[in-house]
């Protein structure tokens, strides 16, 4: 159920103080940075469309203007080729650019927010929900009605009071 005129991308433009992102899966390797992906497998440099991705212009542009983007990434050990690539590459690039990433690691406990989907909240008030195919390809966004609020606020918070700063996690298990 489609509650927003809005899209993803007017919403990266138009929210005003903070954008979270819940991520879930274990691999997104067909939505999107492909060849930085293939390129990261072949142990070769990183690709300059990569580097120069209009996300970190997004990025750069609200934490400029004093907004929030920031996620949580629920994981475990050991890391897949995907996530191995995502936070060495994708969430140092994007962490320069102002990005705040947070991992929630439930390699030696239970997940505290199971059935949590992926998705972003704008602004605690727009909630939209990702989906994805079983091979990680990106199908499309559904924003959700205010009655399910709560329980994305719910998920946010169980999630940012359980993760770790990506730095001190990656300081401990990065590879």
């Amino acid at each position: 159920m489609t509650t927003s005129s809005k899209s993803l991308g007017d919403w990266f433009e138009d929210f005003e103080r903070e954008a979270f992102r819940l991520e879930t899966l274990d691999d997104y390797s067909k939505s999107g940075g492909v060849d930085a992906y293939r390129a990261f497998l072949a142990g070769e440099a990183q690709p300059e469309a990569y580097k120069a991705s209009g996300w970190l212009a997004t990025v750069g542009n609200a934490v400029q203007a004093g907004r929030r983007i920031y996620r949580v990434h629920v994981l475990s050990r050991p890391l897949t080729d995907y996530l191995r690539f995502e936070l060495s590459w994708g969430y140092q690039r994007n962490a320069a650019a102002g990005e705040e990433f947070f991992i929630l690691d439930i390699t030696a406990r239970e997940n505290p927010i199971p059935d949590a989907p992926d998705f972003w909240l704008f602004d605690e008030r727009a909630i939209g929900a990702m989906s994805y195919d079983g091979d990680g390809a990106y199908l499309g966004v559904d924003f959700l009605g205010g009655e399910s609020l709560s329980e994305f606020l719910g998920y946010r918070d169980t999630a940012m009071a359980q993760a770790v700063p990506f730095s001190e996690w990656w300081a401990k298990y990065g590879e």
